[in-house]
C-alpha cells in the first residue's frame, strides 16, 4: 500500500510539472500573478454553517491589482457528505491591464447555489462541487446579466498528520454565447496549523478559449465552530 502510494505521489507530481513547463509555451502574459485567499466555514447549529470567502487577485505576485471576490453563503449539511448552499458574491475587477475590460474597471453581483458530494476512496478524499450562477455585472453604464454552470472534481491525499496534497479540475461552462467558460487546474502542498485551520501554497492553470494564465497561489482556510464559542459566551455570562 505505501509503494502504491509513493508511486501516485510521484506520479502526480510529474503530471503537474509537465503542465507548468508547457504552460510556458502558451502565456498569456509574460509574468507570473498570484491570488491570496481567505476561506471560511463556521457551524451555527447541527446543520448550517457559514461561508465567508476573501480573494486578492494580482497580474503579479505583489503588485498590479487586478481583482477582489468577496462571497458568502449559507450551507445546509444533509449528512456528513453532502452539502447544499446558496450564497452571494461581490467582485471588482480593475481594468487597467485587461484589454476585453477596455481599460474601465467592472462590477459583479453574483448569486450562486451549489451542491457539494463527498467520498473517499482508500486514502484519497474526493469532493464533487456543482455550481449554478447568476452573474449581474457592471461595465461603466453597460449592465449585463449572464449565467453559468461549474463542475469541479478535488482530490486531497493526506500524507502525514500534518502534510497533504491537493488537487482539483474545475470546468466552467456559459449557458449563453460560447459553450466554454475557462478551466482551472490546480496543485497545492498543504499545512495543518491547527485543528480548525490549514494553509496550501499552490499552482493554478487558468485556462480561457485564447489564452492561458499562470497564477501562484496561497490559501488560508480557517474553520472554527461557532457553536462551541456561543455556549462558551452564554456559560461565562450565566
Amino acid at each position: 500500500m505505501q509503494q502504491r502510494k509513493r508511486k501516485l505521489i510521484s506520479t502526480l507530481w510529474v503530471a503537474l510539472t509537465a503542465i507548468v513547463v508547457l504552460n510556458a509555451q502558451e502565456p498569456g502574459e509574460d509574468k507570473w500573478g498570484a491570488w491570496y485567499m481567505y476561506f471560511g466555514t463556521n457551524k451555527v447549529s447541527e446543520r448550517f454553517s457559514i461561508h465567508t470567502e476573501a480573494q486578492f487577485r494580482y497580474y503579479e505576485t505583489t503588485s498590479n491589482f487586478n481583482q477582489l471576490l468577496l462571497r458568502t453563503g449559507l450551507n445546509y449539511h444533509i449528512d456528513p457528505s453532502a452539502i447544499a448552499t446558496v450564497g452571494y458574491g461581490f467582485i471588482k475587477t480593475d481594468g487597467s491591464f485587461d484589454e476585453p475590460l477596455g481599460g474601465l474597471d467592472s462590477r459583479e453581483h453574483r448569486i450562486f447555489e451549489q451542491f457539494i458530494l463527498k467520498n473517499k476512496v482508500w486514502e484519497f478524499l474526493f469532493e464533487h462541487r456543482y455550481r449554478l450562477e447568476q452573474r449581474f455585472l457592471e461595465l461603466g453604464d453597460t449592465t449585463d446579466t449572464q449565467y453559468r454552470a461549474r463542475y469541479r472534481i478535488q482530490m486531497t491525499l493526506p500524507l502525514t498528520d500534518t502534510f497533504f496534497l491537493n488537487f482539483y479540475d474545475e470546468l466552467f461552462i456559459n449557458l449563453q454565447d460560447d459553450l466554454f467558460g475557462q478551466n482551472r487546474l490546480y496543485g497545492a502542498l498543504g499545512i495543518h496549523i491547527t485543528e480548525n485551520s490549514s494553509v496550501q501554497f499552490g499552482y493554478l492553470r487558468n485556462q480561457f478559449a485564447n489564452a492561458v494564465y499562470d497564477r501562484l497561489q496561497i490559501g488560508f482556510f480557517f474553520n472554527p465552530d461557532l457553536r462551541k464559542v456561543f455556549a462558551k459566551k452564554a456559560k461565562d455570562e450565566s
